[in-house]
């Protein structure tokens, strides 16, 4: 009997031990503070917390529950400045001063509040949950002021204050998508806060999946973002207005090289021109009614067997003739590319990419393979520098036939069924990780890969590249576009909405499929739509 009790005993608290990992805790207490030379570093009873200025307006935060070991971003080019600052630590909070803000953290609980330089609150913890840890995920909840609007995020749908909604980032292939529909092709998880004659930018830098909840399902006291995975690991950008949050924003992260002039007039595209002939009198009737155009596209069908760095002989077999005819008439040409490489033996960029190992594998090292156009393909890992630099070594093929443009496309990574497994393997620029934390970070990658590569071949010439899949710093590659919008009146308006959340968010090189991808405008539709696009940039 006292054997079955003590074993009933251990049951019971085996059990209750599983029962609290499954419960969600706060970062506990400080328990000691070190200074270091552009901030702090906090011990707590549960985890680990960093704060550094990168600049008199700039700091991060980083929460770990470990110490972290390494530090990397695709998104953030600056790096901490030599920044004047004062700490103060006592019992019961740690102050941090710089010129333009302060940062008061109480000990008990761990909770974080961050002021401007005339001592009004920007944003805060919110008293009762601060940052959340469950298993792998990790929440911080902020106060929310009565008065607090929130925007930018990129493209989001919705209108251009997000009080009041929720947003998933997970990069997502979504044909013809609803006003309401959300992920949609981008992650630009960076918003800015206006509340009391005040202003803030939040950039939460994690490439996992996660979600922001401006007051969508909770109560309006708080809103919330949260990390599927990885660090908390976010910067609060001060300023005294938003164009200086921006400003702050986009040193933070980078702008945009200046583009060729000929990418900022009128351009023509469409699912799909082709043979060759077509394009040439779409292009001379352009010219005949005297319509401004400086662009006309090729989709998919340019290519052999939807092949990438191929034309077809049967529709396109002499390209440099046929971009010659159409700089001749003042258009430049530019032209789709996808990721997926067609499996095929005669296919000699396929076979290379397989000699130099650029390709994504499963964790027993079997290549993965996926169907899109081309049909079973391979998906270069744009995350690995070497594959970077062999899909910009293949430009050339493009660029010897007169190709100017770039148009990077179905790279959020999209495939037929939408459902990559998220245990392959990428190489994470040697920070090895799988799908879960690459996928949104994959289009941006692509982007950078076709820009590094065109800009080894033409040293010379600026570069107009364009991406449907990006990630926040991504500004610094491409151009946008809202991706695959529909022809209705509902879409031109939120088209507006959301190229200006987009500029709100470092893409000022952004724009829309005019009268929508899908469907058909009416006349109306498209001439009011036309009307409006011309103030946007792209």
């Amino acid at each position: 009997m006292k054997v079955l009790k003590c074993v009933l005993f251990f049951c019971i608290l085996i059990n209750v031990k599983c029962l609290a990992t499954n419960l969600s805790s706060d970062f506990g207490s400080v328990t000691s503070v070190t200074k270091t030379q552009s901030g702090c570093n906090i011990q707590t009873t549960k985890g680990f917390v960093a704060i550094s200025f990168y600049s008199t307006e700039v700091l991060r935060i980083r929460m770990t529950l470990d110490k972290p070991t390494s530090d990397f971003s695709y998104a953030v080019i600056l790096q901490p400045s030599e920044t004047k600052f004062t700490l103060v630590d006592d019992a019961r909070q740690i102050a941090i001063t710089s010129d333009s803000a302060k940062v008061i953290v109480q000990k008990n609980p761990l909770r974080i509040s961050i002021y401007n330089s005339n001592g009004k609150l920007l944003v805060a913890d919110d008293a009762l949950l601060g940052t959340q840890v469950w298993n792998d995920e990790i929440t911080t909840y902020k106060k929310m002021h009565s008065d607090e609007k929130y925007i930018g995020l990129g493209e989001k749908t919705g209108p251009l204050n997000k009080r009041g909604y929720s947003f998933t980032n997970w990069n997502t292939d979504d044909f013809a998508y609803t006003t309401e529909a959300d992920p949609l092709y981008k992650t630009i998880p960076f918003y800015i806060g206006i509340h009391d004659s005040v202003c803030y930018g939040l950039f939460l830098d994690n490439s996992y999946k996660s979600n922001f909840n401006f007051g969508g399902s909770t109560d309006e006291r708080m809103m919330s973002f949260t990390v599927e995975s990885g660090e908390m690991n976010y910067y609060i950008l001060c300023g005294d207005n938003i164009e200086r949050v921006i400003k702050n924003y986009t040193q933070l992260t980078g702008t945009m090289p200046m583009p060729p002039l000929w990418s900022l007039g009128y351009q023509q595209c469409r699912w799909s021109y082709y043979p060759d002939k077509e394009v040439l009198t779409v292009a001379r009737t352009f010219r005949d009614k005297k319509i401004p155009c400086d662009v006309i596209y090729n989709d998919i069908d340019y290519m052999d067997k939807y092949r990438i760095f191929t034309f077809s002989k049967e529709k396109f077999p002499e390209p440099g003739n046929y971009a010659d005819s159409l700089n001749s008439m003042g258009f430049k040409l530019a032209v789709i590319v996808d990721p997926g490489i067609a499996i095929a033996d005669d296919y000699a960029v396929h076979k290379d990419g397989l000699t130099k190992s650029v390709y994504v594998k499963y964790p027993t090292g079997d290549l993965y393979i996926g169907n899109v156009w081309p049909g079973r393909c391979n998906f270069p890992d744009f995350t690995l520098p070497m594959a970077r630099q062999w899909w910009g070594a293949n430009f050339k093929t493009l660029t010897q036939a007169g190709v100017r443009g770039f148009w990077n496309d179905m790279n959020e990574p999209a495939a037929w069924g939408q459902n990559i497994p998220n245990q392959i393997i990428f190489d994470y620029d040697g920070n090895k990780t799988t799908l879960k934390q690459a996928r949104n970070v994959y289009g941006m990658q692509m982007s950078r890969a076709t820009f590094e590569g065109i800009r080894k071949i033409l040293p010379n010439e600026r570069i107009f590249n364009l991406t449907r899949a990006t990630y926040a710093g991504g500004q610094r590659y491409s151009a946008v576009w809202t991706g695959d919008n529909d022809a209705s009146d509902d879409h031109m308006m939120m088209s507006s909405r959301m190229i200006q959340s987009l500029n709100l968010s470092g893409f000022s090189f952004a724009g829309a499929d005019i009268g929508g991808f899908a469907n058909e405008p009416s006349k109306e539709l498209f001439i009011r739509w036309l009307s409006m696009a011309v103030y946007t940039i792209f």
